[in-house]
């Protein structure tokens, strides 16, 4: 009876190790994503009145965009953080995952979509809905890429 505990106990152990090193091949994993070389970058500024929007686009291999973002609009905490996302067609269709000022506790995530147009990038408008905390563009309101505030132009990338 004794001999049978420690070989459900050995068996516990041995099953328990092998999940942990499942996680750990995950975690490895995330690391190479995140790591991986950028195909091409690209860095864009949108002007309007007193606001300014900074990107950097790093395009990665199978169509993967990842970069950053700094919006500076005026009276308001600046906003900074990360996109990810994929363009479909000549629309990019990003996560924008950012801080505001220097509260660093609390993180939002909002859809953008920016359609590219020549040299040009355009921030569209649309109605976003929230379902189970996901935010997402209403399927049945079309994005607005007429009326926008936000185009992007090309400038140099200055590393800081």
């Amino acid at each position: 009876m004794k001999n049978l505990g420690l070989f459900f106990l050995l068996l516990a152990c041995v099953g328990l190790e092998s999940c942990k090193k499942d996680q750990n091949s995950k975690d490895i994993e995330t690391v190479k994503v995140e790591a991986e070389k950028p195909i091409s970058i690209a860095c864009y500024r949108a002007l309007y009145e007193n606001d300014t929007i900074e990107l950097k686009i790093n395009t990665l291999k199978g169509d993967k965009i990842t970069g950053d973002m700094v919006m500076k609009i005026f009276e308001m905490p600046e906003k900074k953080g990360k996109i990810e996302g994929k363009f479909h067609g000549d629309t990019l269709f990003v996560d924008y995952t950012f801080i505001q000022g220097t509260y660093d506790k609390k993180v939002f995530k909002n859809p953008m979509a920016i359609l590219k147009k020549e040299s040009e990038l355009i921030l569209g408008s649309g109605k976003i809905e929230t379902y189970l905390g996901r935010s997402y563009f209403a399927k049945d309101t079309p994005i607005d890429f007429e009326k926008v505030k936000y185009k992007f132009r090309t400038v140099d990338c200055v590393d800081k």
